[in-house]
């Protein structure tokens, strides 16, 4: 039974909540006061609450355009000629979208491991398309197979991390947003290209143990034995 449509005040007060929160969300990170969304949004704390009743719950109504176009994307990838570049060209895309808003990296990881959250079952819906994306590079030996695949997704979570938490990788003045956020993608995507090539570098040969040799005597406590000379034969 689908839910009754809401009024058009409701509507409105929730498209003001969304677009407030993503100011908000962009400006402080996601740990932002909810109540001075609702502030901005010109409505009380209980009208954001009755719209979402949480935090991860208004986080995922923000996201969810996001997400669905991130799954979309590796969908379409799944299709395309090249296996390792599909997956590249995703985590790319990864990394942009879950650094939109400050803290958004920390906030989505702790997601997969609470069943209970609203972004948890977006998350794993990322997940499993990450996942498939991995085993068809590495079915198509495009990438190396010694590296678990949930290991490939934690080193692009830590880049999307790396990339909010540092700033410009230069000396110039970043007074500008916009040339802070090239920036910062530009460097994530050098670091997913350092990854993919990692990911395709020759499997690294089994370390070897030097080969032991027989220790001198005197290092073992015991005084060399000398050799008698060898006298003319009888």
């Amino acid at each position: 039974m689908s839910s009754p449509p809401q009024r058009s005040d409701a509507r409105r007060n929730r498209d003001l909540l969304l677009t407030n929160a993503h100011a908000v969300f962009g400006e402080r990170g996601t740990g932002a006061s909810l109540g001075e969304i609702a502030r901005r949004a010109g409505v009380s704390a209980g009208t954001l609450y009755r719209h979402f009743p949480t935090r991860d719950a208004l986080l995922a109504a923000l996201l969810r355009d996001r997400i669905d176009a991130l799954v979309a994307r590796g969908e379409s990838l799944l299709r395309s000629e090249s296996p390792h570049e599909a997956l590249a060209a995703w985590l790319r895309s990864l990394t942009r979208r879950t650094t939109v808003y400050p803290g958004l990296p920390a906030t989505l990881l702790a997601a997969t491991r609470d069943e209970r959250s609203p972004l948890h079952a977006p998350c794993h819906a990322v997940t499993e398309t990450g996942l498939a994306l991995i085993e068809r590079a590495r079915h198509a030996a495009a990438i190396r197979t010694d590296v678990p695949p949930p290991d490939i997704l934690a080193l692009t979570s830590a880049i999307a991390w790396l990339t909010e938490h540092t700033g410009p990788t230069d000396h110039t003045d970043h007074t500008d947003h916009t040339d802070h956020t090239t920036d910062a993608r530009a460097r994530a995507d050098r670091l997913v290209a350092l990854v993919m090539a990692g990911l395709t570098s020759p499997r690294p040969p089994a370390a070897v143990p030097p080969a032991r040799d027989s220790a001198p005597a005197a290092q073992e406590g015991r005084a060399p034995r000398s050799r008698a000379p060898a006298g003319p034969h009888a």
